[in-house]
């Protein structure tokens, strides 16, 4: 649903309060009163009546306007640094430094993260930098759009090397099919202070941290989360806080990719005045984690109408989902890959369009509820929205009883992760699946067959519908 609304990336999810009160001045001279953060860390706006280059104009920080959805912010893991455990060389610091080298916008999903936390997802990037136990080096996983299982980059990439390796993959990775292949091209391209990889990248598995109110940070600094349940941010209460931040020598915003956002380095001495601030202004900041551990669709209302359901009915029976995320799609297919549980809704076949239906869901969760498996296992399918409640106060039982059996995720565990989500071609009219692997035996379509090299007269052996009535899926192979 937002794909009609236009972004503003912040470069890996950190602002500064002069940046954001001028962002806002932008978006009020539009006509607007709130704005949605998204999941890659990024704001997002409907934008109607007011050009994308008048309102540039008004910025003192030469801010873009983004219209066009080939482009992608930078996700980090900036938010957590020096609140969160951490790998013991990062710094806040570090990540300021490498994000300020990219000098393009990328059209590839970057993420540069730390292992050691789980507030950031790590894996949802087609270029995943992950820090290592080696200073200033990062594993690099990498799934390319066109590319049906991601794999890791032989060694590890140096910190001053990623804006650079990045936008060479960028300029070539449309014509490259493996890993192996990629590393041949840029090794020949480019050169770059590589080391070897000694050991696998592990994953310490981590409960979902509670990232909202006033939390100590060191010996006399404090730390704040801001979380709105609709994610409709209203523009005059930022505008007051950036001037609050500026007013008290708070440096950076952060956004989180959960919709809320993260303001670091408060002084002891401000926090009587922050917490007046906030209580003028009726802002709830303890709300349940029941709430809070949701990823959703943005400005998407029966995503929100269904949460609340669902929230409403674990807190009712009084069910706990400390550590568990949920997300929310309402398009099969299309998933929060950094939740634990993942709610999908249907998509009605196209044949019964003219018909009211009834919406079925299935519910899957991920190998150990932990998103870096990367391994989908289905528990239920086309079930009623009624039945959601209790499908998924069975699985909270069925967490916190293999809770603490796994400590770690290894890279081996992401590539066997692959084997177990199968990217098909499906006829959106009768759900009939063309398999690459298998061909199609009807129309003498020999296996490992690509979808692409099918004829353009090919027909959908159950209904007749057309080639282009086919989408590209992910199936569960259980």
């Amino acid at each position: 649903m937002n794909d009609d609304l236009h972004r503003i990336l912040i470069k890996g999810g950190v602002t500064s309060p002069g940046e954001l009160k001028d962002i806002i001045t932008m978006l009020e001279a539009a006509g607007l009163k709130e704005v949605y953060f998204g999941s890659r860390q990024d704001l997002l706006f409907p934008l109607e009546n007011a050009k994308e280059e008048q309102l540039e104009r008004i910025s003192e920080y030469n801010t873009d306007i983004i219209g066009k959805r080939v482009y992608q912010n930078i996700v980090s893991s900036y938010v957590c640094a020096d609140i969160f455990d951490m790998t013991f060389w990062l710094k806040g610091s570090t990540f300021l430094y490498i994000l300020e080298r990219f000098n393009y916008l990328p059209k590839l999903k970057i993420n540069i993260t730390d292992p050691k936390q789980r507030l950031v997802p790590i894996f949802s990037g087609n270029l995943n930098f992950i820090a290592s136990d080696s200073e200033d080096y990062w594993y690099l996983n990498i799934k390319l759009p066109h590319w049906e299982k991601g794999d890791y980059y032989p060694v590890l990439v140096y910190s001053w090397d990623i804006n650079i390796i990045s936008k060479a993959i960028e300029d070539i990775y449309e014509d490259v099919e493996n890993v192996e292949e990629l590393f041949f091209m840029l090794s020949k391209k480019l050169d770059t202070n590589n080391k070897t990889i000694e050991k696998k990248l592990e994953v310490p598995y981590l409960t979902f941290p509670y990232y909202e109110g006033m939390n100590r940070m060191g010996l006399d600094q404090y730390w704040l989360g801001l979380y709105w349940r609709n994610n409709k941010y209203d523009l005059n209460f930022l505008k007051e806080f950036c001037g609050f931040c500026l007013d008290n020598g708070i440096g950076k915003i952060c956004i989180t990719p959960w919709k809320s956002f993260i303001v670091k380095g408060i002084k002891k001495q401000s926090r009587p005045s922050l917490e007046r601030f906030l209580g003028q202004r009726g802002i709830n900041i303890r709300h349940s984690q029941l709430e809070m551990n949701w990823h959703l669709p943005v400005d998407d209302i029966e995503a929100l109408d269904l949460k609340n359901f669902l929230v409403l009915s674990l807190n009712q029976n009084d069910i706990s989902t400390y550590g568990l995320t949920f997300g929310l799609s309402n398009e099969s297919g299309k998933r929060s890959h950094f939740a634990s549980v993942i709610i999908e809704k249907n998509t009605a076949p196209t044949i019964a369009k003219d018909f009211v239906i009834r919406p079925t869901y299935n519910v899957l969760h991920f190998k150990n509820f932990d998103p870096n498996t990367h391994i989908y296992k289905a528990y239920a399918l086309d079930v009623d929205k009624i039945e959601l409640p209790g499908l998924l106060m069975e699985l909270s039982k069925k967490y916190f009883k293999q809770l603490g059996r796994t400590d770690v995720i290894t890279a081996e565990d992401n590539n066997k992760a692959e084997q177990l989500v199968k990217a098909v071609h499906q006829c959106m009219s009768c759900f009939t699946v063309y398999d690459e692997e298998y061909g199609d035996t009807t129309f003498n379509i020999p296996p490992n067959t690509a979808f692409t090299d099918l004829p353009e007269n090919y027909k959908c052996s159950v209904c007749d519908a057309p080639k282009s009535n086919y989408k590209s899926v992910e199936l569960t192979v259980l």
